[in-house]
């Protein structure tokens, strides 16, 4: 079992800062990084959660709960975002073919014809958002996020 590494500076409660603490770290980074491109998909006419909706829905077809799990919204918030989508002719739903029981979400040609846009765009601004790293760094950087999010993942709650 590998040992947690220990900061001196974060290895007692009185020594505690926000700002050094990964979990802040993570949130701020995500929160900068993403501001703009949030900007962007508003232009588009959509809120964030129906965006990271038809992105995840670009290679193909999901069931709800794969669905919350992608987008990271708790599976009742994202129904009725679905709901929503549905009505206005960006997703729709249809029951497994082989398998009644499963309820699949997939994206309309005017939800595919959207998400194509703002896929573009999402790559122009991560590309902005990379530009002061090298590549190695950049890939770096991904490879440490993906294995962060791996070995984090048995703590998952099982509705998100």
């Amino acid at each position: 079992m590998r040992k947690p590494v220990v900061n001196s500076s974060t290895s007692q409660a009185s020594d505690f800062a926000v700002e050094d603490y990964l979990l802040y770290l993570l949130a701020r980074a995500s929160h900068q990084a993403s501001r703009q491109f949030h900007l962007t998909v508003k232009q588009h006419g959509l809120n964030v959660p129906q965006w990271r909706v038809l992105a995840s829905l670009g290679a193909g077809p999901l069931n709800i709960s794969a669905l919350a799990r992608r987008t990271l919204y708790q599976q009742p918030t994202l129904t009725k975002v679905v709901d929503r989508m549905c009505e206005e002719g960006l997703t729709r739903r249809y029951r497994k073919p082989d398998d009644g029981r499963v309820v699949l979400v997939e994206s309309t040609e005017q939800g595919k014809k959207l998400a194509a846009k703002l896929q573009v765009r999402a790559r122009d601004h991560e590309d902005t958002i990379l530009s002061g790293y090298g590549v190695g760094e950049a890939a770096q950087l991904k490879s440490a996020l993906k294995t962060l999010i791996a070995r984090t993942a048995a703590d998952e709650v099982a509705d998100f």
